[in-house]
């Protein structure tokens, strides 16, 4: 294996890590806080780092199932953090998070598990 793409399956790990952090924490207390904003947007960073160094380091195409999972999940990531950062900077710091926030945070963070995990069962596999 690349060890461009060793790098970022390692960084995508950290990634998986802080947005984990702030998802939990945001469904578990209801709040959208400093400490929410701050790993979800330390994810997102980490993930867009994870992602460039596995394209560079892949030998196929990213054009493929697992790379649409991933980028579907990244999408669903950065939505779910502008989300927290407009109700954090509109509604002052830890304001209450709405329900539907809340089902889409958990739906979110399903969707990243699942392209976590497919990512990893693909590398076990080759």
């Amino acid at each position: 294996m690349n060890p461009l793409a060793i790098i970022g399956a390692f960084v995508i790990t950290l990634s998986f890590l802080a947005y984990g952090v702030g998802s939990i924490s945001l469904v578990r207390f209801r709040i959208v806080g400093r400490i929410v904003v701050t790993f979800l947007s330390i994810g997102v960073v980490l993930d867009i780092v994870a992602i460039t160094l596995m394209v560079l380091g892949s030998k196929g195409s990213p054009f493929t199932l697992h790379g649409f999972l991933g980028a579907t999940a990244f999408l669903v990531m950065l939505v779910e953090a502008i989300w927290c950062w407009k109700m954090y900077i509109a509604e002052g710091r830890d304001c209450k998070a709405h329900k539907t926030h809340i089902i889409y945070t958990k739906a979110a963070y399903l969707f990243w598990v699942v392209a976590y995990f497919t990512g990893s069962l693909i590398v076990i596999w080759r």
